[in-house]
């Protein structure tokens, strides 16, 4: 009976949404990850639990967050979203790079780490 049972799903990364964008992503003083992502998205089922651990292990150095592109149509506009999963990479309210499909983790990791040291012209 224990074969049935779903793996609760845990989401570490912040959600970020049309109304709460300006306050989390363009007010940071931290450089920001964001996943666009939709919950019909098989590969987006597979990089979203690898953007909630990086979310929970750079917690403090770098905000990691969600963008759910159907509940978000605003934002998806804004950075032209075409496909899903999208990784944007934000520094200083400057997008530094934006990557459709799919990355592993300490690909990811290394990505998250260039962005934490990135000096903007901004800075």
């Amino acid at each position: 009976m224990f074969f049935n049972r779903k793996k609760k799903e845990t989401i570490a990364a912040i959600e970020i949404t049309d109304a709460n964008f300006e306050e989390l992503v363009i007010n940071s003083d931290q450089g920001v990850l964001l996943d666009f992502w939709a919950p019909w998205c098989g590969p987006c089922k597979v990089i979203g639990p690898i953007v909630d651990e990086l979310s929970t292990e750079y917690a403090g150095k770098a905000v990691i967050g969600k963008v759910n592109v159907d509940a978000n149509p605003k934002l998806s506009a804004h950075f032209k979203i075409k496909s899903i999963p999208t990784l944007v990479f934000i520094k200083n309210k400057v997008m530094i790079e934006k990557i459709s499909g799919m990355v592993p983790k300490p690909n990811l990791a290394v990505m998250i780490d260039d962005l934490i040291k990135y000096e903007t012209a901004a800075s």
